[in-house]
């Protein structure tokens, strides 16, 4: 009916029988063992990379076009006015964009504009394509 081929042999338990019990145990167990070990090192790398990323990001805001980028009001060319909460620095974003995002974040907390303090307003550019 079949045809015999030789040179075939099986090893450890025989081919009908299959897997057994405490065979397949030890092979879950080492298979979730190298799982995890890949995750762990996965983490570590991440980890390493993000605290290189975060080292390597400049202390000072810089602009792409390398001109001088903080715009911030000066202390003593503008006094404050009353019920204002103090001085804001802008990085890269025109007067009015920071006074448009200051009144929806006051809008969408509930609160007045003078109840809330700004301390700087900088433009997160994404380097996604």
């Amino acid at each position: 009916m079949y045809p015999i081929i030789s040179g075939l042999s099986a090893t450890g338990p025989s081919a009908a029988q299959g897997m057994g019990i405490p065979d397949a145990l030890v092979s879950g167990l080492l298979g979730y063992i190298v799982v995890f070990i890949g995750l762990t090192l996965l983490m570590v790398v991440v980890m390493i990379i993000g605290k290189i990323m975060v080292s390597a990001r400049p202390k000072s805001p810089v602009s792409n076009s390398g001109a001088a980028s903080a715009q911030t009001v000066s202390t003593a060319a503008t006094p404050v006015a009353p019920g204002s909460a103090g001085q804001v620095k802008l990085y890269d974003v025109p007067d009015k964009e920071a006074a448009l995002l200051m009144a929806i974040v006051a809008d969408k907390m509930g609160k007045p504009l003078n109840e809330l303090r700004f301390k700087s307003i900088k433009e997160v550019q994404s380097n996604e394509i």
